[in-house]
């Protein structure tokens, strides 16, 4: 009968194992999913400036590098790089990108926001209309001047300029004579030339259509500050920029002179806890838009990620230290996500698997001795109790104890291997009963 059993026994055994098996399995998969950072999303929202500015312009270029990548880039046009940064500290606005520049917001208010990098520099142009020559911001004082529109990156550095010159009060009031005018771009060049304000500054590259505009009018100048060299000394993020004579035209000499200037970075900031594959793709992306010669940028240059203002992102320093992976150098975008996440998910799930299958085993070997063990103790126990009662004996209930052990055993399931252990077993029950007649035998009669 028992000889029947065993090919049940061995599938009962597998199944088992393998039901063992499969659940361990299945929890590390499911704690290592739960733990593995998703797929990065399809679609970002990109926080850009108004129609007419570079901002707009790069982000139809973002638009399309990414495009290729099956990424979607949703372009939100805004005021510019101030309510850029408020947008990106807003959860609910839905922003998950946006262009930036140093000195928005001081560094301390920043929350929840991560420089991606740098992209070039942000030049602080001063026009104004002036009979003599200008050279110290300070000197504007008691004209009328536009400074950018509520929300713009102009009117953020202005403002914190303006303020070291004594041109406004910590509340942003003008002192004295001079009138703040709450416009910028093609309206304040506009009025600049009509003569209805004395001065307009603006924060952009030199491309610019306005600033290209303004350095051709001959009715407007260009203040060179001779105190370019002090601002970068009060302020980390203002940097010293020179725009040599003929850069702007070279046939007409544009500038005439060398023009010593102070702007600041352009940004691509990003909402802490952007997907780092995208990260990547984006700074990839800087770098065909961004990484050639301009009016003050060499080549190579930007992206960047050294400090601004705001904390930079790890993963875009790392990965503009060291280049794309191997994986997303030589696979489309999307194939090598697949594949990083299955190799983060596997490696870690191999070296946990490996020495649980090896020991999986043992542990089965053990379940299945356990059974028989536990019965050999019994054994031992009523064996002990033969041997050293003294008068009357429970004989019957010896016996019967015996027999309940080997039913016992006789159901214990077991693969072949442990056969033997489980047949041994049972010729010590039969020993331990032959003891137990011999004692009964031995024992004289009541």
């Amino acid at each position: 009968m028992a000889a029947d059993k065993r090919p049940h026994t061995h599938r009962y055994e597998v199944i088992r194992t393998a039901v063992i098996a499969i659940a361990v399995i299945g929890a590390l998969l499911w704690t290592a999913f739960a733990l593995l950072q998703p797929a990065p999303p399809r679609r970002v929202v990109l926080a850009s400036g108004n129609e007419s500015g570079i901002y707009h312009k790069f982000a139809q270029q973002y638009i399309a590098i990414l495009k290729r990548e099956g990424v979607k880039v949703e372009e939100r046009m805004t005021a510019g790089a101030s309510e850029n940064m408020a947008l990106l500290q807003n959860p609910a606005s839905r922003i998950d990108i946006a262009f930036l520049q140093g000195g928005v917001v001081d560094a301390a208010a920043t929350h929840d926001v991560v420089m991606l990098a740098s992209l070039y520099y942000e030049p602080l142009w001063i026009f104004y209309r002036d009979p003599g020559k200008l050279s110290q911001i300070n000197q504007l004082e008691g004209k009328r001047i536009a400074v950018g529109a509520p929300g713009s990156g102009t009117r953020a550095l202005v403002d914190r300029v303006f303020l070291a010159n004594g041109l406004v009060a910590a509340n942003g009031i003008a002192r004295g004579n001079t009138e703040i005018v709450s416009t910028g771009g093609a309206d304040a060049l506009r009025a600049l030339k009509a003569g209805e304000i004395d001065a307009a500054l603006f924060v952009g590259g030199a491309q610019t259509p306005t600033i290209q505009q303004a350095m051709r009018d001959p009715s407007i100048k260009l203040m060179s500050l001779d105190r370019a060299e002090a601002y970068p000394r009060r302020f980390p993020w203002i940097s010293k920029l020179t725009l040599p004579a003929g850069t702007i035209d070279l046939a007409i000499n544009l500038p005439d002179r060398d023009m010593q200037m102070i702007g600041t970075k352009a940004m691509l900031g990003a909402r802490d806890g952007l997907h780092p594959a995208l990260i990547n793709l984006l700074i990839d992306a800087a770098r065909e838009i961004h990484g050639d010669q301009g009016y003050f940028e060499a080549a190579g240059e930007f992206p960047g990620t050294a400090p601004v203002d705001i904390p930079v992102s790890p993963y875009a320093d790392q990965h503009k230290r060291f280049g794309p992976s191997f994986l997303y150098k030589y696979l489309p975008f999307w194939v090598a996500t697949v594949v990083e996440r299955l190799i983060i998910l596997l490696l870690p799930l191999a070296v946990i698997l490996v020495p649980l299958l090896n020991y999986l085993p043992k542990v089965l070997e053990w379940r299945v001795r356990s059974r028989i063990y536990r019965w050999y103790g019994e054994l031992s126990l009523l064996e002990k109790d033969v041997h050293t009662r003294k008068g009357d004996l429970p004989v019957e209930q010896w016996l019967k104890d015996l027999d309940r052990i080997e039913r016992a055993v006789e159901q214990i399931h077991t693969p072949d291997k442990f056969a033997s252990e489980a047949y041994t077993l049972r010729e010590h029950v039969g020993l331990v009963r032959r003891a137990v007649m011999a004692k009964a035998g031995a024992a004289p009669a009541p």
